[in-house]
């Protein structure tokens, strides 16, 4: 038997004038979401009303129509509409496109029209906006039209400029989002396909591991170099930089580092030319010297230029300046952003007076070199006066004569230790003189070694005697090895050895341990004479603070606690362990943490897992046991911060590592690294020491 089929009637339309519209108490939306109604005018007065309205004849008692018409479906419209009209930029009886219903539940038109609506999917997006793009449209202009910041377009050009095998994964549900995005950090569609054909076939699509994959080999752009070439002069010179559009990226990323390294060195070889004016004898240039570089050289102290009257006034007044507006926000919690930003611009005015360059003598400077290289925030560094051992002018050697004897000198008798000589070379044995000899002749060395010898007792006994010159003494000879070349201006027979570091940790020149060595040094250089003739003297003008904070700096750079393959110290090293523990040493303070670069990544996973063991516990040991190698350090580093742990070489002797990680807490990993095994053959050995040799 047929079937027969029913044909659908659609519902009529019609232009209704907008002042016999009433908004139906029938309508299911309450709650206000998306785009707001003022939005939604201004695009109806745009672009005209681009979908009707679903209405119903509003009917009197008896059920005869009163010739208006309600709203139940698209009242978000009508009130959009309605603002238009109340703006005088729509007639009241504006006709208006109305689908007119007259059968069924108006709650149900009202809630299919919302629930059968099907939202735009993002890719859909992304792909009309490049297509106004392609129509000529600006970014802005795109944003005005709706109602987006002008970032958001830029967001939704860059990911639908990924490469199309990628969106169409994406369009197939085969990729998230936030992988998308990430995928945006680069434009080149190759590399974006290679490495999401490596990461499809792991267990970690993480974002982060996407960006780091394609961002791998680039430079950043918060570098020192970058900082010091310029991202604009790196694109000038055709280089590409990376942006991550979707989070905070630190300026991005530099594609090309051999271009910035040949900026960075032709840069660098510019100023060393203009230096050269300045008449050095050398000029050493890279983009980082290893930390104690300028161990064994000579600093010179140079004397800061004076202030000219002008200057000084302008110090002066920017001192007053900076006084009376602090005086006059003294008691608020909060400084106006205006006086906030002047006292900022005070400072840094004062400070380029404070720092005034240095001026040397000619003659110095003919012997001495410069260090041209680049500090941590990527600003030029220029350390001038250092003197090799090989340059340094010859040295008088002074010796006791009789009033009438000549002043002999080092090139006169070439000896280092001074040896008193008078008329002639010294002798072996003592001669016999006539007894009626008239002459005064030397006396014999033998003598001299004996009465000396006397001398040397009754002066050790005395400087027992009186602690504060012994303090000086030792104080004296410490700093002549600290801030002078030769160390031969004392009678102690104390060498106190300070040298550069065998070994170079990375980022050991900038940590704050070393910053502060630095600067307190080069503090004390200024107070000190040039000539180590004068040092006693000017040591002897300290007050007693000021001696026993120099002889700490002095006592410090010596402390030698670096264990190497070849250079067993045990007791050395025991008495380190006294001495960090009398000073409070803690390493952690100091700012040292476990990171895959300096501990993490050098050690077996064994290692890493005894690390996060000590430091959290066995659980969270057990989140990562089964990861790779590579994974396994980037996770422990992240377990790791902020628990204090340390390995052993940086733990004082007996101290053991607290767990941190607090009772019936649970750490979990993301959900990506669930199940990541190491694959067969995978490496996992310590790293090898350099230069380590075989003990037995």
């Amino acid at each position: 038997m047929a079937t027969t089929i029913q044909k659908i009637t659609l519902s009529a339309s019609r232009d209704i004038p907008f002042n016999k519209l009433v908004l139906s108490q029938a309508n299911v939306r309450r709650v206000k979401a998306g785009v707001s109604i003022e939005e939604l005018a201004e695009d109806i007065a745009r672009r005209t009303l681009l979908q009707g309205l679903s209405v119903r004849a509003v009917v009197d008692a008896d059920g005869n129509e009163t010739g208006m018409f309600e709203v139940p479906a698209g009242g978000r419209r009508f009130r959009a509409l309605e603002l238009l009209v109340k703006q005088k930029r729509l007639p009241k009886t504006a006709p208006v496109p109305c689908v007119v219903r007259d059968g069924g539940i108006a709650e149900e038109d009202s809630l299919a029209e919302n629930v059968q609506r099907v939202a735009l999917h993002p890719l859909d997006q992304f792909r009309a906006f490049q297509a106004l793009r392609e129509k000529g449209l600006g970014d802005e202009e795109i944003a005005a039209r709706f109602f987006v910041n002008p970032t958001v377009v830029k967001q939704r050009l860059r990911l639908a400029a990924v490469s199309p095998k990628l969106l169409d994964i994406y369009a197939e549900d085969g990729m998230t989002l936030e992988q998308l995005m990430a995928f945006t950090v680069t434009a080149d569609h190759a590399r974006q396909e290679q490495v999401w054909d490596s990461v499809s076939r792991s267990y970690n699509k993480e974002p982060y591991l996407i960006r780091r994959q394609l961002t791998e080999g680039a430079v950043r752009a918060s570098d020192p170099r970058a900082l010091f070439v310029g991202a604009d002069t790196y694109e000038a010179a055709g280089g590409v930089v990376m942006r991550d559009l979707f989070q905070h990226d630190d300026g991005g990323w530099l594609q090309d580092p051999a271009l910035l390294d040949r900026l960075v060195t032709e840069k660098l070889q510019a100023e060393a030319e203009a230096l050269r004016d300045e008449g050095w004898k050398w000029i050493a240039v890279a983009t980082d010297f290893p930390y104690g570089h300028s161990a064994g050289l000579r600093r010179l102290v140079g004397e800061t230029t004076e202030l000219t009257e002008e200057e000084a006034a302008s110090f002066e007044a920017l001192h007053n300046e900076y006084e009376t507006l602090e005086a006059e926000h003294a008691g608020g919690n909060d400084l106006p952003e205006a006086v906030d930003q002047r006292l900022s611009e005070i400072e840094t005015a004062m400070a380029a007076f404070e720092n005034r360059p240095i001026r040397f003598d000619p003659a110095d400077i003919a012997r001495a070199g410069v260090f041209v290289s680049i500090d941590s925030d990527g600003a030029l560094r220029v350390e001038r006066g250092f003197v090799r051992p090989e340059d340094e002018a010859p040295v008088a050697q002074v010796r006791t004569q009789p009033d009438d004897t000549p002043e002999l000198t080092s090139t006169d008798i070439p000896v280092q230790r001074a040896v008193i000589t008078i008329g002639g070379a010294p002798s072996a044995s003592e001669p016999e003189a006539p007894e009626e000899e008239d002459t005064i002749r030397p006396l014999s060395d033998r003598l001299v070694t004996e009465l000396t010898a006397h001398r040397t007792l009754a002066l050790r006994d005395g400087v027992a005697n009186d602690p504060q010159v012994a303090f000086q003494a030792v104080l004296h000879a410490l700093c002549l090895n600290a801030f002078y070349r030769y160390a031969a201006s004392t009678c102690l027979e104390i060498t106190a050895k300070q040298s550069g570091f065998s070994a170079q940790a990375p980022g050991l020149a900038e940590t704050a341990s070393a910053k502060s060595i630095d600067v307190r040094h080069a503090q004390w250089a200024k107070q000190l004479p040039e000539t180590p003739a004068d040092l006693w003297d000017t040591l002897t003008a300290f007050d007693s603070g000021s001696q026993a904070a120099l002889l700490a700096h002095c006592a410090s750079l010596t402390v030698n606690l670096v264990k190497e393959p070849w250079n067993r110290r045990p007791d050395a090293f025991a008495h380190g362990d006294q001495l960090a523990r009398a000073v409070s040493l803690d390493m952690v303070a100091a700012g040292w943490k476990p990171t895959v670069d300096n501990y993490l990544g050098r050690v077996p996973k064994a290692r890493i897992l005894e690390a996060v063991r000590e430091a959290k516990g066995e659980h969270s040991t057990q989140l990562i046991d089964h990861l790779k190698k590579a994974e396994m350090a980037k996770e422990a580093e992240r377990l790791l911060d902020g628990t204090g742990w340390l390995p052993e070489p940086l733990r004082l002797a007996g101290s053991e590592p607290a767990v941190t990680e607090p009772a019936g807490e649970t750490e979990t990993l993301p959900d990506f690294l669930a199940g990541d095994e190491d694959e067969p053959g995978t490496a996992d050995s310590e790293e090898p020491e350099p230069h380590a040799i075989a003990a037995e």
